[in-house]
């Protein structure tokens, strides 16, 4: 990743957040640990981060909160939640409240490492607001708006179009679109990625932007002709 990337590991239980630091520190990062929101919000206004690590619940509230707060200024660095609530409805909230990644304990700190690695890579150099002709997809506040008109998608619709979007032009296939846009129990050879394309074309109206490649999968493209 070029120069060293600095992480933020945010985690109350001092043996995970000990191990934690010790495996992305051994993976080449920068890391920087907190012990609640307080502290993790005083490091994020005195250093750039290129990811943090947030476990859920801290002893001074739900991490969730306070990212969901953060993106609504605009805060664009990738999160990683860690928690042990692993229910569907519980990842859902934490990619709807500005979450990135999400790794339910116990997990194996190699995963997770490898997962903040991807984060950070996703992040640098990439700019908060993504833009095709007249599209533009906030990822920081998770907006989308078309000839400035703020249009209301859902969670995976957001999903989608920003992982369209942060490969203009290049072909997306299906399992690719289900790999990190769905959890691990979404039906690869389902029709769901169809149907949420579906959906945000008829969105996003015309010209199309979204075309369909065929025998591969979709890419995000200027409107054809």
């Amino acid at each position: 990743m070029g120069r060293t990337v600095r992480v933020l590991v945010v985690e109350d239980d001092e043996d995970l957040r000990v191990a934690v630091s010790a495996e992305l520190s051994a993976a080449g990062l920068d890391v920087i640990a907190a012990a609640d929101i307080a502290g993790a919000d005083a490091a994020l206004r005195a250093h750039p981060f290129g990811c943090v690590v947030f476990d859920r619940m801290l002893p001074d509230g739900d991490a969730i909160d306070y990212v969901h707060r953060r993106r609504g200024d605009g805060w664009s660095v990738p999160v990683l939640f860690l928690t042990a609530r692993d229910s569907v409805a519980d990842r859902i909230a934490g990619f709807a409240h500005g979450g990135d990644d999400y790794l339910i304990k116990p997990f194996s700190v190699a995963e997770m490492a490898a997962r903040v690695r991807t984060l950070c890579r996703r992040a640098v150099g990439r700019p908060s607001v993504l833009r095709m002709a007249d599209l533009e997809v906030d990822c920081a506040r998770r907006t989308v708006r078309r000839g400035g008109v703020l249009l209301t998608v859902s969670d995976k619709e957001f999903a989608v179009l920003e992982y369209l979007a942060i490969r203009p032009g290049q072909a997306v296939t299906r399992t690719e679109l289900i790999e990190h846009c769905w959890d691990a129990s979404a039906d690869p050879m389902s029709n769901v990625v169809d149907v949420v394309v579906k959906r945000l074309r008829r969105k996003l109206r015309e010209p199309e932007l979204i075309h369909t490649v065929r025998g591969r999968g979709y890419r995000l493209a200027e409107p054809a002709g």
